[in-house]
């Protein structure tokens, strides 16, 4: 019924789990959901392709849509700039 916003909703609600999901139709292919989940963690997938996924511990991992990965990881109180691999 909302249009206006480029999307309208595909369905959403909440699972066997307790975790719930949306998912929304953006009219010309391309779809996009996200859900979250009763442990914190959370996941998006966006209409141009790119996912984000959140473990709800810090941790999080960006996918743009070529396909490139980003990941970083919450644990300690580092700035979470870098590249991982460097722990001395």
């Amino acid at each position: 019924m909302s249009s206006g916003n480029g999307y309208s909703y595909k369905g959403h609600g909440t699972n066997s789990q307790g975790n719930h999901y949306c998912a929304r139709d953006y009219g010309n292919g391309s779809n996009a959901y996200h859900y979250s989940n009763t442990n914190g963690s959370y996941y998006y997938s966006n209409p141009n392709g790119s996912t984000y996924y959140n473990s709800g511990s810090g941790s999080s991992t960006y996918t743009s849509p070529s396909g490139n990965s980003y990941s970083s990881s919450g644990s300690g109180s580092g700035s979470g700039s870098g590249s991982s691999g460097n722990s001395k």
